[in-house]
């Protein structure tokens, strides 16, 4: 596996991180916990070094897993974790909506040092900006928690670029997490060039476009209720059908380099910048082994040149989130 640094901040990871909340949380029934924890351990041992959660995603039950199966080898990895939602700490039940007052982030922060069972956050980002707190006083809550040696880096997940600027003013901002796929490509229009700009790295989450660009997802797939993609409108049959010609597309491309559609989804994007690091999820360990293999996959500027062609001939449908959580990025 290769190494990349999250911009200037010296912060060396994988190539390809590992997405964890899909273990347990909104992609339909969850694996047996010993399940998820042996899949873990087998990408560490494959030479993946980032593992990203989340307090809300459980609420705080993927964290429990993800630092119960890290704990034996800590000093090896990064961990990637965020704030954001007002939640109950003794419940998980939400109390409102977006929450980060500094006092609020400090809870949040000691709450999640114990359920990681370590002594430090590598990365700590923001989960979505709150407009109900400036950025410069976030910023300054996590310059704090560095101070203390609680937490390492600090990022932003779904933020615009004028609250990237201003936080990384306060506090410099070590990476960007937003969603960013041959599906969606909005991050490419002001986000990438101001993160190429300032020195930040990029981690695209949904890389796979929650499993669209495997190839595994037709015209005649339904979702269980509790996927959250029974409710995202580029998963609604009319859209869904539509979008299809993309697969198609990733397909043909995997065919002539002898990959398989998720690899060659992968590699795309590890080729738009030296500091993207995708972090896709699975549940499977013959899928984590299919995706790692996209970092010994080269895609030539001839290859790109040729993707980009036939995608500005493809009129993708549907939005990427449902309204109300579209409401609470960047864009």
């Amino acid at each position: 596996m290769h190494k990349r640094k999250l911009g200037k901040s010296g912060l060396e990871v994988s190539a390809l991180g590992f997405g964890c909340m899909g273990l347990n949380y909104l992609y339909g029934k969850a694996n047996e916990k010993a399940e998820s924890i042996a899949l873990i351990r087998a990408a560490v041992d494959r030479g993946v070094t980032l593992f990203d959660t989340a307090e809300a995603y459980g609420p705080f039950t993927n964290e429990e897993l993800v630092g119960e199966a890290l704990a034996p080898v800590r000093e090896k990895v990064v961990i990637a974790t965020k704030f954001g939602f007002d939640l109950d700490p003794a419940t998980g039940a939400r109390r409102g909506g977006l929450n980060s007052r500094p006092e609020h982030i400090r809870q949040v922060a000691e709450a999640s040092l114990k359920r990681l069972k370590t002594g430090v956050i590598d990365l700590l980002y923001q989960h979505r900006v709150d407009p109900a707190v400036p950025i410069e006083d976030v910023a300054g809550a996590v310059k704090e928690l560095i101070a203390a040696g609680k937490v390492k880096h600090f990022g932003l997940s779904e933020p615009g670029v004028d609250t990237i600027r201003r936080a990384h003013a306060v506090q410099p901002v070590t990476a960007v997490q937003s969603e960013y796929s041959l599906w969606y490509r909005g991050p490419e229009a002001e986000v990438l060039p101001a993160l190429d700009e300032l020195g930040i790295g990029f981690v695209p989450f949904s890389p796979l476009g929650a499993g669209f660009l495997t190839g595994h997802i037709d015209a005649n797939t339904t979702f269980d209720k509790s996927d959250f993609r029974s409710h995202v409108p580029r998963f609604a049959p009319e859209a869904l059908a539509a979008n299809l010609a993309l697969v198609d597309l990733v397909k043909a491309v995997a065919s002539r380099k002898k990959a398989t559609p998720a690899q060659i989804a992968l590699a795309w994007l590890l080729a738009q910048r030296p500091w993207i690091v995708p972090i896709p999820g699975t549940k499977k360990l013959s899928r984590l082994e299919e995706n790692l293999g996209a970092d010994q996959i080269e895609l030539t500027a001839g290859d790109l040149k040729e993707i980009d062609a036939a995608l500005a001939k493809i009129k993708l449908q549907g939005n990427r989130l449902p309204d109300a959580a579209l409401s609470m990025t960047g864009r």
